[in-house]
């Protein structure tokens, strides 16, 4: 069952994101999933937005309290081994500043009415997954240049704080990490490449002299990039240069690791935006009348080998299964079908390899871009039904033809 109606086959936005990142991409159309779903341990919803802590957090909060305690046994010798409750205490208070970023640009994307789905705070810092874009680049901007701004303003209150107290102490090592983290975190966001908060700011302003917005997601992604390979390389020459001879083989080896990673989180969170980005360009052209399969209809209790034979009569792709009025009831799985040997088809009946048609598997033929999408993943399925404005058949749509349209028209672009 290959063959299809129109076109012939046979047969993806959140991006990632460094510390205090801002607004998460993802393919436009995906639908409202439950936020509760991998989303890690619910935290609270302020603003009527979860906020979860995924299990990778636990990870990076460990090795901020190893790496911040040994540094503590040198200023305050003193503390012993209650300097990894302060080392601990730092962690939270940092990820807490992670926080305010995100829901800086929260607040921003739902004063736009943009809609946020969740908030997480993972290994590397935060995410904010907005439902829509900006409608206009300096919306797109804005919404962009809050969290950076927060940051700076929080390192700017901490500096403040710790002028009223002893720096020898505690409170003035806490308030010193918090300042100098909150700055790096600014000025890192503000570098001026997808998917950091600097490429969509430079994507804005691409946007707004172009008046395309596609061409300012492929500079800033291409920024991006240049970015993710300067850090690669940069990143561990500038520590080797500032350590000295005193950097140790494991020094140099936690450096290369943390530079790694990192270019890996701006590469993949710049390629993703293009991907979105042309992915939401190429989104109207995706008709379902185009992709909608042929189909022949039988009764339950038609042998599977006689349904294939009509189905290549036919020049169908498609087997759907009817009732004694001729009313659409199932859809013939192809996975089922595959899996029924060539010598067992006369004998097996179409009946039990096929799927019931539930209300969200029957899909209008005039369906299109987005609103396709959203049909397709509010109802996850390997093949649908194409109905008529009037409730006639028009044929099967398999999920596999909707993806691989999806694909070469991405990747030819």
């Amino acid at each position: 069952m290959s063959d299809s109606r129109g076109q012939q086959t046979s047969d993806q936005p959140p991006h990632g994101d460094g510390p205090g990142d801002g607004p998460g991409g993802r393919p436009p159309g995906r639908p409202s999933e439950p936020p509760e779903r991998g989303g890690g341990l619910l935290m609270g919803r302020p603003f009527g937005v979860p906020i979860y802590v995924t299990p990778s957090w636990f990870i990076i909060a460990a090795l901020i309290t190893w790496v911040f305690g040994g540094q503590l046994n040198t200023v305050l010798p003193e503390l012993g081994g209650s300097r990894y409750l302060v080392a601990f205490s730092f962690a939270v208070a940092f990820y807490g500043s992670v926080l305010v970023h995100e829901l800086a640009h929260t607040l921003v994307a739902l004063r736009y009415r943009l809609g946020v789905r969740r908030i997480q705070l993972q290994f590397f810092g935060g995410v904010s997954e907005i439902e829509n874009e900006a409608e206009t680049p300096w919306r797109e901007f804005w919404l962009a240049f809050v969290g950076p701004l927060l940051s700076l303003a929080l390192g700017g209150v901490f500096y403040l704080a710790r002028q009223a107290v002893e720096l020898a102490s505690v409170p003035g090592v806490l308030l010193t990490g918090l300042m100098v983290s909150n700055l790096v975190v600014a000025a890192f966001n503000l570098l001026p490449g997808l998917p950091l908060d600097g490429g969509r700011m430079l994507r804005a302003v691409v946007w707004a002299l172009s008046g395309k917005p596609m061409t300012g997601t492929v500079a800033a992604a291409w920024v991006g990039r240049a970015l993710a390979i300067a850090v690669l390389i940069g990143l561990p020459l500038v520590s080797a240069a500032r350590g000295g001879v005193q950097r140790t083989g494991t020094d140099t080896l936690v450096d290369a690791v943390i530079a790694a990673v990192l270019a890996a989180i701006i590469w993949n969170g710049a390629g993703g935006s293009l991907r979105n980005a042309r992915l939401k360009e190429v989104l109207p052209e995706l008709r379902l009348r185009d992709l909608a399969r042929r189909a022949v209809e039988v009764t339950a209790d038609t042998p599977l080998g006689e349904a294939m034979r009509r189905a290549r009569e036919a020049e169908a792709g498609a087997v759907v299964v009817v009732d004694g009025r001729g009313d659409p009831i199932a859809i013939v799985r192809e996975s089922a079908v595959r899996a029924v040997p060539e010598h067992r088809r006369p004998w097996v009946a179409v009946g039990p390899l096929a799927r019931d048609l539930e209300p969200g598997l029957r899909l209008s033929a005039d369906l299109t871009g987005e609103d396709l999408l959203r049909a397709v993943r509010a109802t996850p399925a390997g093949e649908y039904l194409v109905v008529e404005a009037d409730g006639r058949v028009y044929g099967v749509a398999a999920l596999t033809d909707i993806e691989q349209r999806l694909t070469a028209a991405v990747a030819g672009r």
